[in-house]
């Protein structure tokens, strides 16, 4: 099925890619939500810096924290602009917001659908499978995209009077980072829902990658023995060579995007091969 017929309105809009742009509008309103979100953390936190970065305070407050909880926080360089907000934003709070955002996205795209019967309906009138994963996948893409759009422009914003001490392109290399990182965890749960048939399933392989990564980057900085974890954590891949600070790291970027696309395929696979209730 090349066109579809989309009812908003009570008018009739065709369209070469129903399922994406059905997702897409669905989505308007969360996108909405999520984006003041990110704008409440953001302006919560970054204007904080002139204040209390680089100051006898936060000094203090460093080396009263044990050192295994400063390595396990990335808490190393919070003194300095690139690395209060990789600490704060892109690290922690705005990785937690993100990353709920997509994996419920990407849970919900096929195993959410499949769940409400919905799969189903959608097959049995003539969409290919193959068809159904890479418009749900294309939604999920656009979704990070638009998001990830919207924080560059809020830290662009925020990085003068916040004296945060990085230029555009770097601001622009640590949210495409931010953003390969999130991409890469929804695209797990994308994969999860597809092999399993259940929401929750999609949930527990995207959020479980989400907390491992994050688990073994934060093992892999406590002691040398255990930086061998680093080479397994995507969180590493995308902040290990401080994106802020150093720029984007190409291989760790082509690394991430290239596991996303393997999960989208996998995906596919994985949905050719399982019986949606007969169809």
């Amino acid at each position: 099925m090349s066109t579809t017929a989309l009812h908003r309105g009570g008018a009739i809009h065709r369209t070469r890619f129903p399922l994406l742009v059905k997702s897409l509008l669905d989505a308007r309103f969360s996108l909405v939500t999520w984006a003041v979100a990110m704008l409440a953390v953001m302006c919560l936190y970054l204007p904080l810096f002139p204040a209390i970065g680089g100051s006898d305070q936060m000094q203090q407050m460093m080396k009263a924290l044990p050192a295994q909880l400063v390595n396990a926080l990335n808490y190393g360089q919070i003194a300095s602009g690139p690395g209060y907000a990789q600490a704060t934003v892109f690290g922690l709070l705005g990785f937690l917001l993100m990353t709920i955002m997509a994996v419920s996205a990407g849970a919900g795209a096929i195993g959410g659908d499949e769940e409400s019967g919905l799969l189903e309906l959608t097959i049995a009138h003539g969409v290919t499978r193959t068809q159904v994963v890479l418009e749900r996948a294309a939604a999920l893409v656009v979704r990070v995209v638009v998001l990830h759009a919207f924080i560059l422009v809020v830290l662009l914003v925020l990085k003068g009077p916040s004296e945060l001490g990085f230029d555009a392109a770097h601001a622009a290399a640590g949210v495409l980072m931010f953003a390969l990182l999130v991409l890469l965890n929804g695209s797990f749960a994308l994969l999860g829902g597809a092999i399993g048939g259940r929401k929750v399933h999609g949930i527990a392989a995207g959020a479980g990658v989400a907390v491992l990564g994050y688990a073994f980057n934060a093992l892999g900085n406590q002691n040398p023995d255990l930086e061998w974890m680093h080479a397994v954590s995507p969180y590493y891949w995308a902040y290990g060579d401080s994106p802020l600070l150093n720029g984007v790291d190409a291989p760790a970027a082509l690394l991430l995007l290239g596991v996303s696309a393997a999960c989208i395929a996998l995906a596919v696979a994985a949905l050719h091969r399982r019986d949606i209730h007969g169809v």
